[in-house]
């Protein structure tokens, strides 16, 4: 998102040239690296359950050499026959397999997600209702991390306890980000239905930061009261579905050229 707004402000600037051809470059491998390394559903998860390790040449499927043991148990049961979404990190022998709600929607909106993908991103919001929204849209992430690696991960802030905070809390700020890719995707129904349930409990809450709990049903343990991006995000959101014309603001349609041949690495040395 941030590199496709600077191509915008650098479009009528002929002294960026240099940095617009550097910014194409940059967005070509960047958006085929995420579409294709980090997009997960479960025709993918089914391969990487299969994979073989140890692979070195360039014919290599396992290019990051992911060990099929370090799935973990959850992802399984999470990830229904249609749907998908972008995982919250690739590294070497690993992937980190959760759901970070920012991260899908901001794909939709600057258009990382191909429009197939952000289909599917909403299919799964769809299917796993209850574990992504809940009783509070929207889970900032799904699903918690617990026992101690949550200190280790968080910093040992105390908030980050299991379904809380930054840990699988629920941010109603987050709402106006899924109305708009909502809106983008053709399925304003679904941010009809999380606006329904934010209204029933905001205004009696008074407007806290975040909700704790599985499901977000509590007011969040050090939840400021009365929050101005909890009360802006459910405005926008109102805005946004009276108004669909809005979603312009935020939203950047697909780059066709974004869709190049791809050509070999200079290390390709058959």
């Amino acid at each position: 998102m941030a590199l496709r707004c600077a191509l915008a402000l650098l479009k009528d600037d002929a002294e960026g040239k240099d940095c617009v051809d550097r910014i194409g470059k940059r967005l070509h491998a960047l958006s085929y690296h995420m579409r294709n390394y980090f997009w997960l559903d479960f025709q993918q998860l089914n391969d990487i359950y299969r994979y073989k390790t140890e692979e070195y040449s360039h014919t290599a499927v396992n290019k990051f050499n992911v060990i099929p043991d370090s799935i973990p148990d959850w992802i399984f049961d999470f990830m229904p026959t249609r749907g998908g979404y972008f995982i919250g990190n690739v590294s070497p022998a690993r992937m980190d397999f959760r759901w970070f709600a920012l991260a899908n929607c901001i794909a939709i909106l600057s258009s990382l997600a191909t429009p197939e993908q952000s289909i599917a991103i909403m299919d799964l919001i769809e299917s796993r209702w209850e574990e992504l929204v809940g009783e509070m849209p929207l889970k900032i992430c799904y699903p918690t991390i617990e026992s101690h690696e949550w200190r280790i991960v968080t910093g040992c802030d105390p908030k980050n306890t299991r379904w809380s905070y930054h840990n699988g809390g629920s941010w109603p700020v987050l709402l106006w980000m899924l109305t708009a890719a909502c809106i983008k995707t053709g399925r304003p129904q679904i941010a009809r239905r999380a606006i329904d349930l934010a209204e029933s409990r905001l205004l009696k809450d008074s407007w806290p930061e975040y909700y704790d709990g599985k499901l977000g049903r509590y007011v969040g343990k050090q939840a400021r009261k009365y929050q101005t991006w909890s009360i802006a995000g459910y405005l926008v959101a109102k805005m946004m579905l009276e108004d669909p014309s809005h979603l312009g603001m935020i939203s950047l349609e697909e780059d066709k050229q974004m869709k190049p041949a791809m050509k070999r690495s200079h290390s390709w040395t058959c």
